[in-house]
Order: C-alpha cells, then sequence, then structure tokens
C-alpha cells in the first residue's frame, strides 16, 4: 500500500477530485494549509500599505491506496492540477505498512 500526499493551489480542488472520482478513488481526506515552495510569497497592497504574504494558501489531498493503483492516481492530480507556472504543488509518496479499519478490524487493502 502506497500513501499518496499531494499539495495543490485551492482552485484546482474541484478538478482533482473529479479526477480521482473518474479512476475510481474512494476515499481521501482533504485538508486546508498554507506554506511556499519556490515562489516564496508575494508583496500586496492594503490601504496603502505593502506586506508580504509568505504563506500561501493550499490544498492537501492525502490518501491510501493499492499498489497497483498508485500511477493512476498521479497522472491524474497531475492532469488535472498542473497549469505549467510555479506554485502548481508537489506530490508526494510514501510505503505505508498496514492499515486497520476500527470498525471492524480489517487489515492491508481490505481496510483501505
Amino acid at each position: 500500500m502506497i500513501k499518496i500526499e499531494a499539495i495543490i493551489q485551492t482552485s484546482k480542488l474541484e478538478a482533482v477530485k473529479n479526477a480521482l472520482h473518474d479512476i475510481g478513488v474512494e476515499g481521501m481526506t482533504v485538508l486546508e494549509v498554507r506554506g511556499h515552495g519556490r515562489q516564496k510569497g508575494h508583496t500586496e497592497v492594503y490601504r496603502g500599505r505593502e506586506y508580504t504574504v509568505d504563506l500561501i494558501p493550499k490544498i492537501k489531498i492525502e490518501m491510501v491506496l493499492s499498489d497497483d493503483m498508485v500511477e493512476k492516481v498521479e497522472r491524474a492530480i497531475i492532469t488535472a492540477a498542473q497549469t505549467g507556472k510555479i506554485g502548481d504543488g508537489k506530490i508526494f509518496r510514501f510505503r505505508v505498512e498496514e492499515a486497520i479499519r476500527i470498525r471492524n478490524d480489517e487489515r492491508g487493502e481490505n481496510a483501505l
């Protein structure tokens, strides 16, 4: 099993959710996060004063998948979230040792 964490632009959430649903992804966790990568924020003006926004709002999507779904999910996220501009986000992949469904103690991929 593999855990995928994807950091994407907030405006791309619906497109990514729809793309994942279309390929059969049943569960995911979505978090509102703030951070920056290479773009390091930007400068804005509010009431005549300039200030720096260095933590940009993003969306983090987490899901645990069977090994055979990983490539399809990564491709779906990239296709739906990519604009070709800096700040599109990142995908991280982690090996998951075990999954346990609390309700009935199912284990492994059956718990997903």
